[in-house]
């Protein structure tokens, strides 16, 4: 059963990456992709307040943690299309957007966890 419920959250998460990504972009188009900047973003900040959650607090059934961080969140975030849109900026020859895309996933990745942390903490 665990591993069903990993999958729908899977599903669902893959389902939502896509909504969000297509929503933003939509929005604000340009070179620079907004929509994987901005579910990394919200992915980060969202597994940190699980973890502080699910796992610090147990505020949460530890039954959560496979469908919500591992299934959903795993499809949610998007490493792997950062490091390839990131690469595609690079070979088109928008260095600086490439390294901008990379520099401000990692840091206000960091910054959107900690936040998270500190609210999944806070909620007690």
């Amino acid at each position: 059963m665990p591993i069903l419920l990993i999958a729908i959250g899977g599903a669902a998460g893959a389902v939502a990456r896509y909504a969000m990504d297509v929503a933003i972009a939509t929005r604000l188009g340009g070179a620079f992709p907004w929509g994987t900047f901005a579910v990394n973003l919200s992915g980060s900040f969202a597994l940190g307040l699980l973890f502080a959650l699910v796992i610090e607090r147990e505020l949460l059934p530890a039954g959560a943690r496979g469908p919500l961080m591992i299934g959903f969140l795993g499809a949610f975030t998007t490493f792997s299309t950062l490091m390839l849109e990131s690469w595609r900026l690079w070979e088109d020859g928008a260095v600086a957007l490439a390294l901008g895309n990379l520099a401000g996933s990692m840091i206000l990745g960091v910054v959107a966890l900690v936040g998270g942390l500190v609210l999944g903490r806070a909620i007690a």
